[in-house]
Order: C-alpha cells, then structure tokens, then sequence
C-alpha cells in the first residue's frame, strides 16, 4: 500500500540529495512531497528532471522562499498550507537537519 511522505529541506546543503530520496520514495510507489524552507543555488538540468520525475508521479517539490519557486521552477507555498498539507501525510521526514 502506498504511504504519503513528507520531506522538508531546511539546510541548503542537503537539498538536492533529498529531493533523490523523495524521487527514489515516489519510484517505491509512494506519494513524496517536498518543502524547500531555506535559499539554495539553482538546480541544474539533472536535478530539474528529477523535479519533474517526481510531479510525473503525482508528487511535489514546493518551497516557502519566493526566490526559490521562480530559481528553480519550484511550487510556492505559504506556511500556512504547508501545515495543512501536512497534516495529511503519514510520515514527515526532517531532512538534512544539523
């Protein structure tokens, strides 16, 4: 059975090697989703597709800083919904924390 996920990105450091594991949870058959909450450099083209991977299979990549969104193409996404949104997923995934 497929579970929803929840991964939120707070350290720029971490952000691209976990929206793989989002991509790697969504090829598992599970619903991942991301929150990017913190600035971060471009993706590059690679990284786009995996972006796009991962809406192909009914997942999302957003991201609370407006800069973001329009960077690297993200979904915006206020505080606000971003609780709503998780209050509907199985498991949230602090990733990269320090």
């Amino acid at each position: 059975m497929s579970k929803k996920l929840f991964f939120m990105y707070k350290n720029a450091d971490y952000v691209v090697d976990g929206m793989r594991s989002a991509l790697g949870q969504a090829v598992e058959n599970n619903y991942a989703f991301g929150a990017v909450m913190t600035d971060m450099p471009a993706l590059d083209e690679h990284n786009k597709e995996n972006v796009d991977w991962i809406r192909d299979m009914e997942g999302e990549i957003y991201s609370t800083v407006p800069s973001v969104c329009e960077q690297n193409e993200l979904t915006p996404i206020t505080l606000e919904e971003l609780g709503q949104k998780l209050r509907e997923m199985e498991y949230i995934i602090p990733y990269g924390v320090k």
